[in-house]
């Protein structure tokens, strides 16, 4: 069962991605796109992306180099449009601070073009075997991104915990299942870089990073299409703090 292109294997990298798909057409079709637009892209056109790099993978006819540039233009897309939903998340949580919110999705936002754009362009000008240079610098950004994404993520838990900001349901399981994935994959990619597995291990390790994805698909699945117990809670002023500030005077400076 724990082979390369057993039915598990095949089920692992093809359910999730099927899950995904499904589920952001019922996002679109439940009017969410303006709510959650990042996500919704990532959910179509990412697990997209994963299913044509399995067609690529399986189907005889296509090279070794073409299976990579598929993996390069998937992730790609996909590195792109993480750092838009965290910018996303982070504008959504900091709602009450409004000014506060839209400085950070903007940078996190910006960081995430500027880092993509960077590795296409490193990734275009870079010398030697063409499908080597094409494998080098997807892993080479795979592992970035996982440890960009890993601190924003729980930066902003841990700020948001701070400030004793609340979670709507969508932030939160969005986060969550993304979280999990990349801090999952960044562990295994530490495990892989330091220790020189064998073809075996690396092997069970992509079943591990799979399986991951799988779980946090369904995280997202739970999270945004069952509907979460309603509590009657008294609505509060949030007391003055720094983050009060930040935004009051953010909000000063961008009236000048």
């Amino acid at each position: 069962m724990l082979l390369r292109h057993s039915f598990l294997w095949n089920y692992l990298w093809v359910a999730p991605n099927v899950f995904l798909f499904f589920l952001g057409v019922l996002l679109w079709r439940r009017g969410l796109a303006r709510t959650i637009p990042a996500f919704l892209a990532f959910a179509i056109l990412g697990s997209i992306a994963e299913i044509a790099a399995f067609l690529a993978d399986v189907i005889p006819s296509v090279s070794p180099e073409g299976f990579w540039r598929v993996i390069w233009a998937g992730l790609l897309v996909e590195s792109l449009l993480k750092f838009l939903i965290i910018g996303e998340v982070f504008s959504r949580v900091f709602s009450p601070y409004p000014s506060v919110g839209r400085l950070g999705k903007f940078l996190v936002s910006g960081f995430g073009a500027l880092l993509v754009f960077l590795a296409a362009v490193i990734a275009g000008f870079t010398k030697g075997d063409s499908l080597i240079h094409i494998i080098a610098t997807a892993h080479l950004l795979e592992q970035t991104v996982f440890i960009v994404e890993s601190g924003l993520i729980i930066f902003l838990f841990l700020f948001a915990a701070y400030f004793h900001l609340s979670w709507d349901r969508l932030s939160f399981g969005i986060l969550l299942g993304l979280g999990i994935t990349s801090c999952e994959h960044l562990a295994t990619w530490s495990i892989v870089a330091n220790t020189s597995p064998s073809e075996h291990v690396r092997t069970l390790i992509d079943f591990l990073n799979m399986a991951t994805y799988h779980a946090s698909v369904l995280i997202w699945v739970y999270y945004l299409l069952v509907p979460g117990r309603v509590l009657a809670t008294p609505k509060v002023s949030l007391p003055e703090n720094n983050l009060a500030v930040w935004n009051r005077e953010l909000e000063r400076l961008l009236q000048q």
